[in-house]
């Protein structure tokens, strides 16, 4: 049977951690009680009498069975006896700083345990947990509560707007049906400031962020194949966007000051109908045209739908809190109970029970006003497809992943110790070797290689952020349903490794055949591209969401300073700055195979060839410009000149990497100097950047030194042992000055060895990076992501 404080540990959520039952330090405060109340056995003469007869009376049956009687003739302990023993206070109080009153509750022991020390603590402790607990409660559901209250109203709008659109469209329909003398009298009877809903009343409704998601046609929430909801990522940015402001008076529809927030509704739809009907936006062909307002209502059904699957989402996390708390109050009384022996439990469990988060029922009865709505105006009264949306089934851990995942693991070392063999027999590798096996083999079986070690990494990281709590999902926004795990990571990595080292025993084996030398060199060109084709493939096969996903995510990338960025997009980014080689690899490798280099052997034309050296310059620079093109666009949503900061780090990694490939073409010692000091430049900025940015950590402040204040590992040498480890893997550079000499072989090996260091450094600064953004979300209680909604509120004449 599993111990309450790990299923506690287990299902509690971590980004409100901190406002749950502290039920492990209550157990203390038991023990405490419990190692308190433990006779001791006195050594003075006169006491020992005393214990003597007072063991003789607790000993002697007779004495026993009287007590029982005189105990059953009593009759049962009244409860206001034991009430009045052990009064509990729940008082109404003005907290400060402005917020609304709550209730406060104090136990009073005046009468009991009057000189018992330990449990005055404990039920100061445990009021102190239970004001906490309700304090949290009633912010969180007040703030749900608005929350619901304003997708009603944009719900409300919503409606009334589609309302609108199908009578225009019943009009212009009717329009087309009438004389033209008609059609010509109502659009002369229009006024010129009313003439374009879609682009003048439509678009001071909107809100600016919205209109935004609108105008790049990005949608907010879409059924998958498993019914979860997609947030795009336009909106999931809200929270990193820059704050909304108050609507310029010139957007901004003026409501007549009798109107109620309700009437105010009324008459903005009153008004934009009127507007509509008069409108005279029309084709060539003499119709009027609302395609765009109809794509614009579309896409705002999208966001409201979006804000409540989140709402809801929200609601079953509070609900959740309520429960476990409500649990843990009633495990840690029933300790208590058995260590005192004594009723105080059942009566703070009724009190317990009386306070607001587990008597209040505003969170049950708005879930089921968020299901009726959702089911009615989203689901087309399917309740079946509608609880798709709101609550999506996660897909269970299967053991047959586990068991692939060994199987390739085993099949991959048999491969590679058979390729070891065969490449030692055949001497591909010895010094006086013909470099063309190299040249065919290394760009292509390398870049496999590096990702998937990066790809080992991530697994890695999965595993570790699940052992730790730490919600990645949420900082990712993936979806639960189709998210990678960790063994589906192992899966990819071994499964693509095991194909790669194949490959190599197919094409070592057909080398030496000299009747087909080019089909057979064709080999790794070949595997590349189905790779490329497998991961563009249509066919819900082989992890299409996390395909797809991958592929937005670049697309993202590239287009970063025209798109707004999220934390998996920067967050890629990052891993691009440490894949150069393997992009340089594939440069290599489309080189040789489009100018037929596999088949003439010819290689030196893509080594010095002028348009492969400046195609070198751009694949290095590319990864560093998109970041700092992200930074860009981060400083130019959220306003934050750190963000400006963070590009000056990829700016001198751009030009540090400008100079070492210039150094690598023309030696000199004055490219030499220039290549130490823009290196050792970049590297202490990087070092800075991870440290004190990414990780949080080196603060002397702390209350754990040079560390954070809070920490997810438990064991604080781990974290200096990472400090040491990332600035030792920083000085991978130093490799360029050092200008190792030997063959070709040797040479293309410590490149390989080199870039595999980047990578596993990257992977282990992914998990600090992410544990310092989770230990920000629980720092402001962060676990629902807050979808922006299309409409804006109105101004009221006071």
């Amino acid at each position: 049977m599993v111990k309450f404080s790990k299923e506690l540990e287990a299902q509690l959520i971590p980004e409100w951690k901190e406002a749950f039952v502290n039920y492990w330090q209550l157990k203390k405060h038991v023990k405490k009680i419990k190692l308190a109340r433990k006779p001791t056995k006195p050594s003075h003469p006169e006491a020992l009498i005393k214990w003597g007869l007072a063991s003789s009376v607790l000993i002697d049956p007779v004495r026993s069975v009287a007590k029982k009687i005189a105990d059953r003739l009593r009759g049962p302990i009244d409860d206001n006896e034991t009430i009045a023993q052990v009064v509990i206070q729940v008082t109404s109080e003005n907290l400060e700083n402005g917020q609304v009153e709550g209730e406060a509750h104090e136990t009073e022991l005046t009468k009991l345990f009057n000189e018992e020390h330990e449990v005055r603590v404990f039920f100061e402790a445990l009021d102190e947990e239970l004001n906490k607990v309700n304090q949290f409660y009633e912010n969180r559901e007040r703030e749900f509560l608005e929350r619901g209250e304003e997708l009603d109203k944009q719900l409300q709008i919503l409606q009334d707007l589609k309302t609108i659109l199908s009578e225009r469209r019943r009009r212009n329909s009717s329009s087309l049906k009438a004389n033209g003398s008609h059609e010509g009298s109502i659009s002369r009877s229009s006024s010129p400031r009313d003439s374009d809903f879609s682009s003048e009343s439509f678009g001071d409704l909107l809100n600016e962020n919205s209109m935004e998601a609108l105008e790049e046609g990005q949608g907010v929430a879409t059924l998958g194949k498993n019914g979860a909801s997609h947030v795009s990522s336009v909106t999931r940015s809200s929270s990193r966007s820059k704050p909304r402001g108050k609507p310029k008076t010139g957007m901004t529809k003026r409501i007549p000051s009798t109107a109620t927030p309700a009437g105010a509704i009324t008459a903005l739809t009153s008004m934009l109908r009127d507007e509509l009907v008069n409108s005279k936006n029309t084709r060539k062909d003499g119709t009027r045209d609302s395609s765009i307002s109809k794509k614009k209502i579309q896409c705002a059904e999208k966001m409201i739908r979006g804000a409540f699957v989140e709402l809801y989402r929200g609601l079953c996390l509070l609900k959740n809190y309520s429960s476990l708390n409500l649990m843990a109050f009633t495990k840690i009384l029933k300790k208590f109970h058995k260590v005192a022996g004594q009723q105080v439990s059942t009566n703070y469990l009724k009190e317990v029970k009386k306070s607001h988060f587990v008597s209040s029922d505003k969170v049950i009865r708005l879930m089921d006003e968020v299901e009726s709505i959702f089911t009615k105006h989203f689901a087309n009264d399917d309740r079946k497809k509608a609880m798709k949306f709101l609550r999506p089934h996660q897909q269970r851990d299967s053991h047959t992943v586990t068991f692939f995942v060994g199987l390739l693991t085993g099949c991959f070392v048999t491969l590679f110790s058979l390729y070891a063999t065969l490449a030692h027999l055949t001497g591909v590798f010895a010094s006086n070797a013909d470099p063309t096996f190299v040249e065919i083999v290394y760009p292509v079986f390398s870049a496999f290689a590096l990702f998937s070690l990066h790809l080992f990494m991530y697994g890695c990281n999965l595993f570790a952020w699940k052992r730790t709590r730490i919600n990645y999902n949420f900082i990712f926004e993936f979806l639960p349903t189709t998210a990678l795990k960790y063994r589906d990571a192992f899966l990819i990595c071994t499964a693509s490794m095991t194909t790669v080292v194949a490959a190599m025993v197919v094409h070592l084996l057909l080398r030496p055949d000299k009747t087909s030398p080019n089909w057979v060199d064709a080999i790794p060109g070949v595997l590349l591209m189905i790779y490329i084709l497998l991961l563009v493939c249509p066919f819900d096969v082989f992890y299409r969401p996390t395909r797809y996903c991958f592929i937005r995510i670049i697309i993202n990338i590239i287009c970063s300073p025209f798109c707004k960025v999220l934390m998996v997009d920067f967050f890629m980014a990052d891993q691009l700055t440490s894949q150069i080689p393997l992009l340089r690899h594939m440069e290599t490798t489309a080189c040789h195979f489009l100018a037929g280099s596999f088949k003439t052997h010819q290689y030196e034309t893509c080594k010095s060839g002028q348009f492969y050296r400046e195609l070198a310059y751009v694949i290095s620079f590319s990864p560093y410009y998109w970041r700092a093109m992200q930074c860009v666009r981060r400083w130019f949503d959220e306003g934050d000149a750190n963000h400006l900061a963070n590009m000056g780090k990829y700016v001198s990694a751009m030009v540090a990497a400008g100079v070492r490939i210039t150094y690598d073409h023309q030696k000199g010692t004055p490219w030499l100097i220039v290549v130490l000091v823009t290196s050792t430049v970049a590297m202490f900025y990087q070092l800075y950047w991870d440290f004190i940015k990414d990780w949080g950590v080196l603060n002397r402040r702390s209350k754990n030194p040079w560390l954070r204040d809070d920490l997810i590992l438990k064991n604080r040498c781990i974290y200096f042992i990472s400090i040491a480890l990332n600035m030792v893997l920083r000085l991978a550079w130093v490799k360029t000055v050092l200008q190792f000499r030997g063959g070709v072989i040797e040479s293309r090996l410590l490149d390989l060895f080199m870039a595999s260091l980047e990578v596993i450094r990257r992977g282990h600064w992914n998990f600090y990076r992410l544990e310092n953004e989770h230990l920000n979300n629980v720092g402001k209680f962060r676990a629902v992501k807050t979808v922006p909604l299309p409409f804006r509120e109105m101004d009221l004449d006071d």
